[in-house]
């Protein structure tokens, strides 16, 4: 299996689609522009945006998406988006092309994390064994990394849409309050999620008896960091708690005994917010495994483009990656 260079990456998500270049093999990778998804019916409209300001045509196309890959294709789950990948490629003249779920490329991308590109929650030491990785965006991503006869295997999940409960006496009395929205019920990804956010906030203010007047969880993270002590700040830190406990439970799940790794567009914008003890107290609270769950380090990317990186990896050298390339390759 090879992808002719030049090789262009694109990881999109449910509000963004990034884009980088792999001009050569070996060569560095080159930035390119983010684009907003919804501005786009689809990825080929995309794609022409993007040739259009290149110097060089891509050859291949790696790409990650937000939602649950079948083969060549995907419908992605928070955008309106369903990618057909030999369709992409013969639409707009490519000679290959690979589809990811973007936390399978998280998942990849694991390998090729540079110590400057991330921050220990806790100790974090590397150790055998499977690796998740979790993220906060606009939705919730999670997967596992795993090594298979020497090359790098990702098992991808759709655990964000796990049911999640209440535990402590703070999250039972603003429970009743949550917007469950179009699902109907509760899961990891209604709190754990830029959306989530919001719902978990005003959920919170109504418990109290407080109006919540943010918009967006923009909005909600600005006041956050311009009022350190005020209700918007409480809730992120809320935040962290919940996701440690989820991340501790998903741990126990995959028996991730080589760590946990965060990423996405959330927590980088909110680790101010997090105690380190009190996470690792949540993520660690699995009786009776505790002394298994001290021993599992957490970590948080703090690169935003790293998976582009893990993807240029594959582009490089697709032979260490156990991808079925004979029923997902494009061509």
């Amino acid at each position: 299996m090879k992808f002719p260079f030049p090789v262009l990456l694109c990881d999109i998500g449910g509000t963004n689609a990034r884009f980088a270049l792999v001009p050569a093999s070996g060569a560095p990778l080159e930035a390119g522009p983010h684009l907003k998804t919804k501005d786009f019916p689809g990825l080929e409209d995309a794609l022409v945006a993007i040739f259009a300001g290149l110097d060089i045509r891509p050859r291949s196309l790696i790409a990650c998406a937000a939602g649950p890959v079948g083969g060549r294709a995907v419908k992605m789950t928070n955008a309106d988006w369903t990618i057909d990948g030999a369709d992409v490629a013969a639409k707009v003249g490519l000679d290959q092309g690979l589809l990811l779920n973007d936390f399978e490329a998280q998942a990849l991308s694991l390998p090729v994390l540079k110590s400057a590109w991330v921050q220990p929650i806790g100790a974090f030491a590397p150790t055998p064994g499977a690796q998740l990785i979790m993220g906060l965006g606009t939705g919730l991503g999670v997967a596992v990394l795993l090594d298979v006869e020497s090359r790098h295997f990702a098992l991808a999940s759709e655990a964000g849409h796990m049911g999640f409960g209440p535990l402590e006496a703070e999250e039972t009395a603003l429970w009743p309050y949550l917007d469950r929205g179009s699902l109907g019920r509760v899961c990891a990804e209604t709190l754990l999620s830029g959306p989530g956010l919001m719902r978990l906030h005003r959920a919170r203010c109504t418990a109290a008896g407080k109006a919540a007047a943010e918009s967006s969880e923009i909005v909600l993270i600005e006041r956050a960091h311009a009022q350190p002590g005020g209700e918007e700040a409480a809730t992120l830190r809320l935040c962290w708690t919940l996701t440690a406990r989820f991340a501790g439970d998903l741990a126990l799940a995959f028996l991730a005994k080589g760590g946990v790794t965060f990423s996405g567009g959330i927590l980088p914008r909110i680790v101010e917010f997090c105690d380190r003890q009190k996470f690792r107290a949540a993520f660690e609270d699995k009786a009776p495994y505790r002394e298994m769950m001290r021993a599992i380090g957490a970590r948080l990317i703090l690169a935003e483009d790293a998976v582009l990186c893990g993807m240029a990896a594959i582009a490089n050298a697709p032979q260490n990656y156990a991808i079925d390339y004979a029923n997902r390759a494009w061509r």
